[in-house]
């Protein structure tokens, strides 16, 4: 997601993007991204962008960084979705005097930070409310001045991004105060972000309120802070692993674990975060490639925002051949999305756990000869239609050079952009004990306990249910408590409509929400509704489990006006109920026993029937008529 493209080498070049461009552009580079439809191989383009006029600037503000003697405060900031339910992971910001929240998608390749503003006549319907500058004490438009694009006007500057997928972001430029949550040590801080005005594509349809921009920029909500002097530079993200998601996420320099592992990443290469990948290998054995193939063009980016990893034709082809050759004792299988030719395996098994049993480990060597183990769930995603069945996700980069890694490769690993340092380290950990890994005292854990008692919305941060269905434990059933501001009269003649309506928004089966309760309140209606396993499952996938949670607490149901408005009282997650073997097996022996009953009866009206034929028909005799005399045998 969000990377930005080639540097335009001659002025020529750029005098003719400056022109094709138009007068909307803005002053600052900003990436394109892939398009990241949902189960499927996402296209990759890694187009030209154009040179900011401030770009000569950026060397020597890197050493004025990096001499600068910054705090060793930072913040501290949980991570919710996952990569397979929504192609990224989100955090929580606060905008303004009070707080406004948005959940704004984590990019690395990204060099600004917006959300859609009240004003936007063209934006999608997100999680939150749209901000609403004239509520902020603190805003300020950012005025029209030489370092920007101004508007019409010529009073306030603006943005325009554009993206791979046809999507696009453009609107105003305001500052405000900015705050990070109460788990952060760094408190709030002015900085300027983007407020929409129009977006387009995924940007419009996507249920995230916006993008939260990490990349190197004047934009970047790490260089502003930087600036001020108020964090080091350096930010840490951790990806939750496969069925899990969420994790965490630090702006700012944390003590780096000594199993950590680095490979430099030089800013000059390109406007990327890059790492010198050098090999790869597969079960040990390393891939035959030339190690240049890994530093053509971009080089190797990382990045964030991207869902899946993308290697040049020579290296994929290599990489896919090399994962095939060990898994001969697998079915191969389609994908789940027949637009797209996944390569998918079945038969191995829903414990994640247990993967590498199956799978051959992975492990990626950096120019610096520092090896990187990646297992199983770094180069998997979990087939969303075949239980027990993996798809690999990594794919070929179509005919661009450029290998681009993105979170797949670093789920439950901790990354460190150390941009002072100009080095990435990457450390293999589970990203749901983040804090007490790092013997961090007093810091928020990354994801909740594994508590599945029923929770409340009122105590509870929208989202953070997801993050705590981890380990073995299997859902059973999901209920949970809607409140709706409609009178039960008005709602009772539509409850199956409703019905049909909350398993389309939940991407549900009709037939897996039942109404379990619904009571009159004085101002509406209170109703329990229950989610069942689909078909003959015992089950719901976590992964399943948490996308059905994730929308119920953060209320993305989107419901027709007729029903009002709604609210999640709260909700509860039950492991399945343990049968005996006559409890699993009734229907099955009360089927049997009827088809038994029907045979039977079947059989006896056939010979029934069959005997009376066999007999004849009998020749009617009257009373009195003269019988044939019989002689009585001796005894």
């Amino acid at each position: 997601m969000a990377l930005e493209g080639d540097r335009v080498a001659s002025s020529l070049s750029l005098l003719l993007l400056l022109l094709l461009a138009g007068a909307g552009a803005t002053g600052y580079p900003e990436p394109l991204r892939p398009n990241i439809s949902g189960g499927g191989v996402p296209s990759m383009v890694l187009p030209l962008f154009l040179s900011s006029p401030n770009s000569t600037r950026r060397a020597a503000e890197a050493g004025y960084f990096r001499r600068r003697q910054l705090s060793t405060a930072n913040a501290r900031m949980r991570l919710y979705d996952d990569l397979l339910t929504n192609g990224y992971y989100t955090t929580r910001l606060y905008i303004g005097t009070p707080p406004q929240e948005f959940a704004l998608i984590v990019d690395s390749g990204s060099t600004v930070t917006y959300v859609p503003c009240s004003s936007c006549e063209q934006c999608g319907n997100h999680q939150d409310p749209r901000f609403q500058p004239e509520l902020s004490s603190t805003y300020e438009p950012v005025k029209c001045n030489i370092d920007c694009t101004c508007d019409k006007t010529k009073t306030q500057c603006i943005y325009e991004r554009q993206y791979a997928e046809m999507s696009s972001s453009s609107g105003v430029l305001g500052k405000d105060l900015i705050s990070f949550g109460k788990e952060s040590a760094l408190t709030p801080q002015h900085a300027v972000f983007g407020c929409e005005n129009s977006e387009t594509g995924d940007l419009f349809s996507q249920h995230a309120d916006g993008i939260m921009g990490l990349g190197r920029g004047q934009l970047s909500i790490m260089d502003q802070l930087v600036e001020k002097g108020v964090i080091n530079d350096s930010f840490s993200l951790c990806y939750g692993g496969m069925d899990v998601g969420g994790g965490a996420m630090v702006l700012g320099g944390i003590s780096a674990p000594p199993e950590m592992v680095f490979s430099p990443s030089d800013p000059g290469r390109s406007p990327y975060y890059n790492i010198e990948l050098r090999e790869i290998h597969v079960a040990g054995k390393r891939l035959q490639l030339d190690p240049r193939i890994f530093d053509r063009k971009h080089g190797t980016i990382l990045d964030s925002g991207t869902t899946y990893a993308y290697l040049p034709e020579e290296a994929f082809v290599a990489f896919r051949d090399a994962i095939m050759s060990k898994l001969r004792s697998l079915k191969q299988i389609r994908g789940p999305d027949p637009n797209y030719k996944d390569i998918c395996f079945a038969g191995a098994g829903s414990d994640v756990s247990q993967l590498s049993k199956t799978f051959p480990e992975v492990a990626v060597v950096f120019g610096n000869r520092q090896k990187l183990s990646l297992s199983p769930e770094n180069y998997l995603f979990r087939h969303s239609k075949v239980q027990g069945a993996y798809c690999l996700g990594i794919f070929q980069n179509g005919k661009d050079p450029t290998t681009l890694l993105g979170g797949i490769i670093v789920r439950n690993t901790l990354v460190t952009y150390d941009r002072q340092n100009q080095k990435i380290g990457f450390w293999k950990t589970n990203c749901s004990e983040l804090w007490e890994r790092l013997h961090v005292s007093g810091a928020p854990s990354p994801a909740p306990s594994s508590s599945y008692n029923t929770n409340s919305t009122m105590e509870i941060s929208p989202a953070l249910a997801p993050s705590g269905l981890q380990g073995p434990f299997q859902v059973g059933l999901i209920t949970f408590d809607m409140s709706l501001n409609v009178t039960y009269e008005d709602l009772e003649p539509h409850v199956s409509e409703l019905a049909e309506l909350i398993a389309h928004e939940l991407e549900l089966s009709s037939h897996q929400i039942q109404l379990m309760n619904i009571t009159r309140k004085r101002n509406g209606t209170l109703i329990r509704w229950a989610i069942f396993p689909a078909g003959s499952a015992d089950f719901i996938s976590n992964t399943t489990a948490m996308g059905i949670i994730s929308r119920l607490t953060e209320h993305r149901l989107r419901l027709p006006e007729n029903f009002g408005s709604y609210q999640l009282v709260e909700w509860n997650v039950e492991p399945p109920s343990r049968r005996t073997w006559w409890q699993r097996h009734l229907l099955a022996i009360i089927v049997g026993f009827s088809v038994a009953v029907l045979l039977s009866f079947s059989a006896l009206l056939i010979w029934y029937f069959w005997r009376h034929k066999l007999e004849g028909p009998r020749t009617y005799r009257p009373v009195d008529a003269a019988i044939p005399e019989q002689e009585l045998q001796p005894l």
